[in-house]
């Protein structure tokens, strides 16, 4: 069959993409911006996968689930990550963040790998709303996870890294904070990989204007409110970036200018540059990207 024919071929692309992955290199810091110690990652503990929850209230427009993996019983707190895929808002699915999410796990983190709401059925802000909740049900369960509610982090790739972006600048306070933000939704720290920064870089395609509900000149106003970059103030949180240097979906100036905003605030920020590599590439071969990424956290927020 054609179909199978073309999967194969990409899952065969796929694999030498990754043995060729390890040969030359294939990363940088950006200038600046001193690397991370891989060394600050812990050794891997064991964590436990409870079935698929629904993490919103019962009058949520759509039952929205996520997937909670705990760390081994400690004595203390815990930070947690709130994980979020991709898609362009419109598709996808917490399989992707999978890896991430037990890479985390076994740093000691416990994870809420999530889903939410889809455009263009559900348009900007209702994706925020959705993370909103998430954090509102993280702060219910943790006490029974045992979970420091000021040690919660925040991970994504392309339009996860954008929602968890505006989550951390724009959730808990402003007009985005309403009707479900407040100081539950505040986040310790970032790792943001392939962001979409500024949604008013983009021409009118078809994603954006399926998220916001219109072109630019239609909704100039949300298209900037919906853009992580313009909501940067000296109250951000720490961000760790990577991004691929050929990324022509989301081209790298949406990282190094981002990264430049959160520098000029003061913010610790890192942007780990992964050259030669586009915006799937960047996710799909993000080996040291995202391991340095959780070093970045560990050090904010120190797990135990």
């Amino acid at each position: 069959m054609p179909e199978l024919t073309g999967i194969r071929r990409l899952l065969s692309l796929s694999a030498l993409a990754l043995l060729l992955s390890g040969c030359g290199a294939t990363h940088q810091v950006s200038q600046g911006a001193p690397a991370i110690e891989q060394s600050a990652l812990k050794d891997t503990q064991p964590f436990t996968r409870l079935d698929p929850q629904r993490y919103t209230p019962d009058d949520w427009p759509e039952a929205l689930s996520a997937t909670v993996l705990l760390p081994s019983h400690s004595d203390t707190l815990r930070p947690a990550a709130l994980v979020v895929h991709g898609g362009g808002w419109r598709n996808r699915g917490p399989e992707d963040m999978e890896g991430i999410a037990e890479q985390l796990a076994g740093q000691g983190y416990v994870t809420v790998n999530i889903e939410h709401r889809f455009a263009p059925d559900y348009r900007f802000p209702a994706q925020l709303h959705d993370l909103q909740q998430a954090m509102a049900w993280i702060h219910e369960n943790a006490g029974a996870w045992q979970v420091d509610t000021d040690r919660i982090v925040g991970v994504g790739f392309s339009s996860g890294a954008h929602l968890v972006s505006l989550l951390a600048l724009a959730g808990s306070e402003g007009p985005l904070a309403e009707p479900y933000g407040g100081e539950h939704a505040r986040l310790a720290a970032v790792v943001a990989g392939g962001l979409p920064s500024d949604l008013l870089k983009f021409n009118d395609g078809r994603l954006v204007i399926d998220f916001i509900g219109g072109t630019r000149a239609e909704q100039p106003d949300a298209y900037a409110l919906a853009s992580p970059a313009r909501q940067i103030t000296a109250n951000a949180p720490p961000f760790f970036l990577f991004h691929g240097s050929w990324d022509q979906l989301v081209p790298v100036d949406h990282a190094t200018d981002f990264y430049a905003a959160l520098q000029a605030q003061g913010i610790p920020s890192e942007l780990y540059l992964q050259r030669g590599r586009g915006h799937f590439a960047s996710f799909l071969l993000r080996g040291s990207a995202i391991e340095a990424g959780i070093a970045f956290l560990n050090q904010q927020v120190q797990p135990e």
